[in-house]
């Protein structure tokens, strides 16, 4: 299986409800950095997986509605906790969809899986993976 990788990353604040969040249920910032792999068997004609600088423009694209906001105030996010869990899912529908409609420079038919990876420390991270198909 081949894969290519492009990472950015973003700045926000959030808070959570549910005791099993401790002190996170205060309003309080995060950096994550976000990664993103796009799988597939077999390498296109070009001998690429997705084009690398489209990757990473949509993956801009993606997460700059994010970028030094309050999840809590956005509204596609009332009521939910914006979870590292919950946003690597939010990043993948985005690049997904991207992928889908041909917009990584390949048919995006051709790619088996996108898995997305959020890290909220060096030590902590979270993923989400799974096929466009």
């Amino acid at each position: 299986m081949y894969a290519v990788e492009v990472s950015d990353q973003i700045m926000i604040a959030h808070s959570f409800r549910g005791a099993v969040f401790g002190p996170a249920q205060g309003l309080h910032g995060a950096t994550f950095v976000v990664r993103v792999a796009f799988l597939s068997e077999r390498l296109d004609d070009n001998g690429i997986v997705v084009d690398i600088g489209r990757a990473h423009e949509v993956l801009k694209a993606v997460l700059d509605p994010l970028k030094y906001q309050n999840l809590d105030a956005m509204p596609q996010f009332k009521g939910i906790n914006t979870t590292t869990e919950f946003l690597t899912k939010h990043v993948f529908d985005g690049m997904a969809e991207a992928a889908r409609k041909g917009g990584l420079g390949r048919d995006g038919r051709e790619l088996d899986a996108i898995r997305v990876t959020v890290a909220e420390s060096p030590s902590a991270r979270a993923w989400y993976e799974a096929p466009l198909w």
